[in-house]
């Protein structure tokens, strides 16, 4: 979490977010939750210096248009935080777990080759960005990537330049499910795009540290990818035809376990593409 949390729970929500890093939990998105939740209480309870029932509960108010998935996401932090508190021997409202309820099970989108040529194809007009000048390079490969390798977004994002092998073709994913490592292969087509990707990027970025470094040089933010995938699907002309659950950007990880390679994934095209990038 890059911005400082501020307001009378700082102290809690910074020892909770250390305690659950040291143990090997990445917690990005329950620190900005917690981060959401202390600006909630200094706009709603600024006198309150404890998590109270009336608090707790118009936090874990769904809101319009909100599933309960995303409740549960947004309930959860709030939860471990109160009790993260009462192990501090601080009296604090723990919201009860039946808040929200029964989750339904999630059924993934399964894309159809007409949608994945044209997600592909939107995301390959990726213009060039000023602000971030590797963007328009990051973008096609690290869908690539996320989607022949079969990936969750989290490993895609948070790869070093050194899990990279671009000699063997291993991405070494750490921290993965479970707090486990683990490696995966690249296919050679996939290998020889990132070779191609690696070269242009590291004459943007000499010393970044992600293999998709953002205008920093370091990782992008769960969020953008998730705004990424948004932004390129709702440019395609398949909105309004698609059957089933609308996409996320996570299931391109069931779809590759279903179909890793094809003529949907044009890297060939892409490699060469890239390779007549030019810089200014």
């Amino acid at each position: 979490m890059n911005t400082p949390v501020s307001g009378n729970f700082k102290l809690y929500i910074e020892g909770l977010i250390e305690q659950k890093r040291s143990l090997g939990y990445l917690y990005d998105f329950s620190a900005w939750v917690l981060k959401t939740f202390s600006v909630f209480c200094m706009d709603h309870y600024p006198d309150e210096t404890t998590i109270t029932k009336a608090m707790a509960m118009q936090w874990a108010e769904r809101r319009q248009d909100e599933n309960l998935n995303s409740l549960a996401a947004r309930i959860t932090p709030i939860r471990q935080l109160a009790k993260y508190m009462h192990r501090l021997g601080i009296e604090a409202y723990v919201i009860p777990p039946r808040i929200p309820g029964k989750l339904p099970r999630y059924v993934p989108h399964i894309f159809t080759d007409q949608e994945l040529r044209a997600f592909f194809a939107e995301i390959d007009r990726c213009p060039v960005d000023p602000v971030s000048p590797a963007r328009h390079l990051v973008i096609p490969v690290f869908f690539r990537v996320l989607y022949c390798c079969g990936l969750r977004s989290s490993e895609a994002r948070l790869l070093k330049v050194e899990d990279v092998d671009l000699e063997t073709g291993k991405l070494t994913i750490r921290q993965s499910k479970g707090n486990k490592d683990r490696s995966v292969m690249m296919s050679e087509e996939v290998l020889d795009l990132c070779r191609v990707y690696c070269s242009k990027v590291s004459w943007i970025y000499p010393n970044r540290i992600a293999f998709f470094p953002n205008q920093c040089g370091t990782y992008y933010k769960r969020r953008t990818v998730d705004l990424w995938f948004q932004l390129f699907w709702n440019k395609t002309s398949l909105t309004n035809s698609i059957s089933g659950n609308p996409p996320h950007v996570h299931d391109f990880r069931h779809y590759g376990k279903l179909k890793v390679m094809g003529s949907v994934c044009d890297l060939t095209g892409k490699l060469a593409e890239i390779s007549g990038k030019h810089f200014p």
